[in-house]
């Protein structure tokens, strides 16, 4: 079990984490670096890819000894509509969830970190929103910006319905000139992202722990009344 463990870890960021009782309890998923595509990054650039995530999230929800997942996340951000397919997975995950956002969550991070049905921020944590753009040749019709403006509209209702930020406060944040040097669009510290309502709490790896064993009681509680 444990050369498994190491092995998941080393190629795809996961770990099982055994309860007290020596089952799987919980699963953990880390989010790093870049989110790669349907084209491959640099080779020298982290990366996470939805290849690897999506099928490792599916397993972990038909696991019967799978009882929560926890996921750390420290990305800048990548491909929006991977990312997207990222967040839709874990937001329909029937099992207990929380996230950590360690170091950042730009970008298509925003999403991701907002998934789960609790997430967290460390202190120093960022989190940058900012327009859609676009990575390869543009269109400069208006058919091109319509698109763009429709996969940031979808974004923008993900993150609201994920979490106690409005679409409309948002965009604004989005669109803010004043902050970032060479963009528009806005950095959220830790305390900030949670006044913004975006994160739901300020906490580390101990109080993520903590929230994802008390929803899986919550869980359990629910189970046993309907049986």
């Amino acid at each position: 079990m444990e050369k498994e463990n190491q092995d998941e870890i080393r190629d795809y960021g996961t770990a099982r984490i055994a309860d007290k009782t020596g089952g799987s309890g919980i699963e953990l998923f880390t989010i790093i670096g870049e989110i790669e595509g349907h084209e491959a990054v640099s080779g020298s650039t982290k990366t996470t890819k939805y290849e690897h995530l999506l099928p490792k999230l599916a397993q972990a929800e038909e696991d019967e000894n799978t009882e929560g997942l926890l996921f750390l996340l420290n990305t800048l951000g990548g491909d929006v509509e991977a990312g997207l397919a990222i967040a839709e997975m874990i937001a329909s995950i029937s099992k207990p969830t929380v996230s950590l956002v360690l170091g950042g969550s730009h970008s298509i991070g925003g999403p991701l970190a907002v998934s789960a049905d609790y997430s967290f921020i460390v202190p120093t944590g960022t989190m940058i929103v900012h327009p859609v753009r676009s990575t390869g040749m543009f269109i400069g019709v208006i058919q091109s910006y319509r698109n763009m403006e429709k996969t940031q509209e979808r974004i923008t209702q993900f993150i609201a319905a994920h979490s106690r930020i409005t679409q409309e406060r948002l965009t604004e944040l989005m669109l803010d000139s004043t902050q970032l040097v060479k963009d528009v669009g806005t950095m959220l510290e830790g305390e900030e992202a949670v006044k913004e309502g975006l994160i739901d709490e300020v906490g580390g790896i101990s109080q993520a722990f903590h929230k994802l064993h008390e929803l899986i009681q919550k869980e359990k509680s629910n189970d046993t009344k309907f049986k």
